[in-house]
């Protein structure tokens, strides 16, 4: 907590985006040793499988809590002067700092998998990538539709920095569109922000 009332915030959008790359690129790294190896079903039975679970992973990351965010989004509140916008760096560092383990236990899980059915395991987290990444986009749309970023605050993300829509989260803070590093969606900005 900040001194004199205020609150750390994190962009929404940014920890969404966080996974997004680690997740994707585990999963094309995985989808790619797995190619290397034939497997019990074979390389074209488990490529077939696994763009079928790239599909459904990407829409099932993409759609989960959508409600929750519509929500929270529907009544977030504006920040205060007090509280301190966190950098779009430091917000993704601690998610992936928080998650690492995660990350190395699911990239493992993928590569193993493809003794059995090859590629079909790193489609699926590649999926589970590209859905954040759908989702981030999707937060931004909202906040350019809405003309205001969205933050949450530090201290109700889960112990691992993430899960921005999560039980303990009970609104989001907006601000102005140019407020922050990181552009609608999470991106990092392009050029700098005319205030």
């Amino acid at each position: 907590m900040v001194r004199g009332g205020g609150h750390g915030l994190a962009r929404v959008a940014v920890v969404v985006r966080a996974g997004a790359a680690p997740l994707f690129w585990a999963g094309v790294c995985a989808a790619g040793i797995g190619a290397l190896v034939p497997g019990l079903t074979g390389r074209r039975i488990g490529g077939l499988a696994g763009a079928a679970l790239f599909l459904v992973a990407l829409a099932v990351v993409f759609y989960a809590r959508r409600g929750r965010y519509a929500a929270l989004i529907g009544s977030a509140a504006r920040a205060a002067k007090l509280d301190v916008l966190q950098d779009r760096a430091v917000s993704v560092r601690a998610w992936r700092r928080g998650h690492r383990w995660w990350l190395l236990l699911a990239l493992a899980a993928a590569v193993a998998s493809a003794f059995a059915v090859p590629i079909a395991g790193g489609l699926l987290l590649a999926g589970c990538g590209a859905g954040l990444w759908l989702k981030a986009a999707w937060l931004g749309r909202r906040e350019l539709a809405g003309g205001d970023l969205l933050w949450v605050r530090v201290d109700w993300l889960d112990a691992r920095a993430g899960r921005p829509a999560g039980k303990t989260v009970k609104g989001y803070r907006t601000t102005g569109i140019a407020a922050g590093d990181a552009a609608p969606g999470g991106v990092r900005r392009r050029t700098a922000a005319l205030v």
